[in-house]
C-alpha cells in the first residue's frame, strides 16, 4: 500500500467519524466497551479461568 493511499484512507476514516453524530459515536464506544473480553483471557485464554475454577472446588471441598 503506498503511502498516499494510507493518507486518503486515514482521511476517509476520520471525516466519516466527525461527520456522525456525538450521540452515535458514544454508543458506539459504549458497544465496543461492553463486549471486551476480561483482561485475563484476552492476554491470557482460558488458562486464568481454569485455574480459578479448580481454586473454587478445591476451597468449597476444603469447606465442607
Amino acid at each position: 500500500m503506498k503511502t498516499n493511499d494510507y493518507v486518503k484512507y486515514m482521511t476517509q476514516q476520520f471525516v466519516t467519524y466527525i461527520d456522525s453524530p456525538k450521540e452515535v459515536r458514544k454508543q458506539k464506544r459504549q458497544v465496543k466497551k461492553s463486549e471486551k473480553e476480561a483482561f485475563a483471557n484476552r492476554w491470557f485464554g482460558v488458562l486464568p479461568l481454569g485455574m480459578s475454577l479448580m481454586y473454587r472446588r478445591y476451597r468449597d471441598k476444603k469447606d465442607a
